[in-house]
């Protein structure tokens, strides 16, 4: 096998030392991700209640 054989076939291999996020405590990037997705889809939530119900957040929880 020559080098250039041994370098193609690594690099169309896939990389099985690659380990998932695992949930940490404090400001970690697992933790970012989350809650900004969390927080996209409560945005969107919100849209959408919006859209069906024709008020908006404040009249929603009294403050109008």
């Amino acid at each position: 096998m020559t080098s250039e054989q041994t370098s193609a076939s690594q690099s169309s291999s896939p990389q099985s030392n690659i380990q998932p996020p695992e949930p940490a405590f404090g400001w970690t990037d697992y933790a970012e991700r989350i809650n900004g997705r969390f927080a996209m889809i409560g945005f969107v939530a919100l849209l959408i209640l919006e859209l069906l119900t024709h008020q908006d957040f404040f009249t929603w929880i009294g403050v109008r």
